[in-house]
């Protein structure tokens, strides 16, 4: 019989301890308040704008040689009508000259120029300064009593909350009445 009674002293210790290390469930608590929790984060950003700007002429250019060569001969017959003994060669290689170029210009007068405006994209790096939500500041009740957490998400009206009961270490003697109230 006292082995029987020892057996069963030390089945109830031990299963105590186990029912003790298992006492954790889930339940539902009410969420009263749910408010996010901002941080500034530095974030430059690069900011572009397009101006236009003139744009430099370019001419069409014909290629064209005839109008130097005419000019040439014409100017070097004329400047060798001009001269007299000497000055007749210089006269005429002057005259050459003068009409070359004046060729040259005549040939060209009827080119196009072309004028306008060309884009332009100018970008600069400006400071940002972002609020990020880092998390959210959750304040519940569970059984009459309120708490308050901080979780990465909105949990929304309910809560799922683990529940643990654990008996308290006394001292020998502090629980007298059998009641655990004092």
């Amino acid at each position: 019989m006292k082995i029987f009674t020892v057996a069963a002293a030390v089945s109830l210790a031990v299963g105590g301890q186990l029912a003790r290390a298992d006492a954790a469930f889930y339940d539902q608590a009410r969420v009263r308040d749910v408010s996010p929790e901002y941080e500034k984060v530095f974030a430059p950003r690069t900011e572009c704008r397009s101006e236009y700007v003139p744009n430099s002429y370019r001419r069409r250019d014909s290629g064209n040689l005839l109008g130097p060569v005419i000019g040439g001969v014409a100017g070097g017959l004329l400047g060798a009508q001009v001269g007299r003994g000497n000055g007749r060669t210089a006269a005429a290689a002057a005259g050459a000259a003068i009409g070359a170029i004046t060729g040259d210009r005549l040939s060209r007068r009827d080119d196009d120029y072309e004028y306008g405006e060309r884009e332009v994209r100018r970008c600069r790096e400006v400071d940002h300064w972002e609020s990020r939500i880092v998390g959210y500041r959750v304040a519940y009740e569970y059984h009459g009593h309120s708490y308050s957490t901080m979780l990465p998400y909105d949990p929304g009206n309910r809560l799922r909350v683990r529940v643990s009961v654990d008996p308290v270490d006394a001292p020998r003697g502090q629980w007298d009445r059998g009641d655990g109230d004092e």
